[in-house]
């Protein structure tokens, strides 16, 4: 009985890894965005551009994933960082997603790959004080380190609705993602919050991979499409943006994926949702 039990667990260590992984990390403190809101005052707010890297956790020793697994950044990365908390993400540029991706998911990944990551930081956890005092004391911060890999991230405040929708264009038109805004007054909250707005040109939101649709047709012996949940319960399919190779090699079940839509159906269901790419950690 003793072996059979074992032979079950060793199983489902090897088929099922997100299992053994998921009672050993827990996600750390972060604020969260909301899409915009429009109307709001936008001069009350910093404007950022929404980069396109992986979220990164500064605990003051180790670098943290959103959903709580640690990165092995080179220890020479590391130790040019201050010992405050920080919250940022890890960046190559623009439209290098999948690189940067690939290289902070990589448990023995070539040090010198880490010579062109930037981290670019937007904020201080455990300062207690509206964010317009926690980004000029970052700022500071950052300055004094000296560190060339670690960036405050530019954040400029704006004073229309024109200008704004002038820099979203601008953004895009370069191959970048959208706008970041931060309520000026805001205190750094653990939540989703709306002191935290993502403007985008397209709406976009992420899903945990519950099950598959078999491929049919041209797609048989494939995936035909992903069947997701969001943090609100709603469950449907994702099969338009899968390519064939996604198709043979789909996401794990379990784990989390960025998809587009167009608002919602009379269901609340979001509408015409299509696959972006596995989100894993980031």
């Amino acid at each position: 009985m003793h072996s059979i039990l074992i032979v079950i667990l060793m199983m489902s260590v090897s088929v099922f890894p997100y299992l053994a992984l998921a009672s050993t990390v827990s996600p750390p403190p972060l604020m969260l965005a909301k899409d915009f809101i429009a109307g709001i005052d936008v001069r009350k707010y910093y404007v950022s551009e929404k980069l396109d890297g992986v979220r990164a956790y500064w605990d003051g020793k180790a670098l943290y994933s959103r959903s709580g697994r640690q990165i092995q950044a080179p220890l020479w990365f590391v130790s040019g960082l201050p010992a405050e908390k920080l919250d940022g993400e890890l960046w190559l540029g623009r439209g290098r997603f999948n690189d940067i991706s690939s290289l902070v998911r990589s448990q023995n990944a070539d040090p010198e790959r880490w010579r062109q990551v930037r981290y670019m930081v937007y904020d201080l956890p455990n300062m207690v004080a509206p964010f317009s005092e926690r980004y000029w004391v970052l700022k500071t911060l950052v300055a004094q380190q000296g560190t060339a890999w670690l960036k405050a991230l530019d954040q400029k405040r704006i004073t229309d609705d024109a200008t704004l929708q002038q820099w979203l264009t601008k953004v895009v038109a370069g191959g970048g993602e959208g706008l970041m805004l931060r309520h000026s007054r805001a205190l750094y909250q653990v939540s989703r919050s709306n002191d935290l707005l993502k403007l985008k040109p397209r709406q976009d939101d992420e899903a945990t991979v519950i099950a598959y649709v078999p491929g049919e047709g041209k797609y048989r012996g494939m995936v035909g499409a992903l069947v997701v949940r969001d943090e609100h319960g709603r469950e449907f399919r994702l099969g338009s943006g899968l390519t064939d190779e996604e198709r043979r090699f789909p996401p794990a079940i379990g784990s989390r994926v960025t998809y587009a839509f167009n608002g919602l159906t009379h269901t609340g269901l979001p509408r015409f949702a299509r696959y972006l790419r596995i989100r894993g950690d980031e």
